[in-house]
């Protein structure tokens, strides 16, 4: 039986994103989002309007989209009560963040540089997606609170056990992606069922699902 029950968030699970973007000053930001998603070679991101990573990407025009494996859940856990704006808002301090100037060094993550755009890549994820801006839409009302922001890759950097041997295509088997469900943590690469889709498109996936 179906209910009714009027849901205060509609946050069904995306993978977890680490964005770096260049500060004013030129140091690097470093970000946890999970609402994104990607079609072709663009993604869209929604972000909070008030966020310094919004106030940096439509400044700069660019970022870099590392994709974090499940073993980096502490590493971006230790991010998920920080931000980069000095005047923490009032609704952020309410929920306990606190001004963190140095996201790198709280996280124990590593900069890279990156090739085309200024952003760094955070070294430990095996995807990282280097960025430029596309377009940025308000949502929200009365009162904006997120941005809509759309971006084009670049260039994908890709750890090479993650390919499918011989092809541009990353393993699903192998691409064990931090997934966040409602603010929770999950992760799981095991295969549960084949993919009609994938067999429309000739991905080169041959999977054996686990057996129930």
């Amino acid at each position: 039986m179906h209910v009714v029950p009027g849901l205060k968030v509609l946050y069904f699970g995306t993978p977890v994103v680490l964005i770096t973007t260049r500060n004013e000053d030129g140091t690097a930001n470093l970000a946890p989002m999970s609402s994104a998603w990607w079609l072709d070679q663009t993604c869209v991101l929604g972000l909070g309007t008030s966020s310094r990573t919004t106030e940096n990407l439509l400044r700069e025009g660019e970022c870099v989209l590392n994709l974090p494996t499940a073993a980096l859940v502490d590493a971006v856990d230790r991010l998920a009560l920080t931000t980069g704006t000095p005047d923490v808002p009032e609704f952020k301090a309410a929920l306990g963040h606190r001004y963190e100037p140095d996201k790198f060094a709280t996280a124990r993550l590593t900069e890279q540089p990156a090739e085309l755009v200024r952003a760094p890549r955070v070294a430990e994820c095996p995807i990282q997606l280097e960025c430029r801006l596309l377009t940025s839409h308000p949502l929200g009302s009365p009162a904006t609170r997120a941005t809509a922001l759309q971006v084009q890759v670049l260039r994908a950097h890709v750890e090479e056990d993650l390919l499918i041997p011989g092809t541009h295509y990353v393993d699903p088997l192998r691409w064990d992606p931090l997934i966040m469900k409602f603010c929770e943590y999950f992760a799981g690469a095991a295969n549960i069922h084949p993919s009609r889709l994938a067999e429309g498109w000739n991905m080169p996936h041959h999977l054996t699902p686990d057996p129930a």
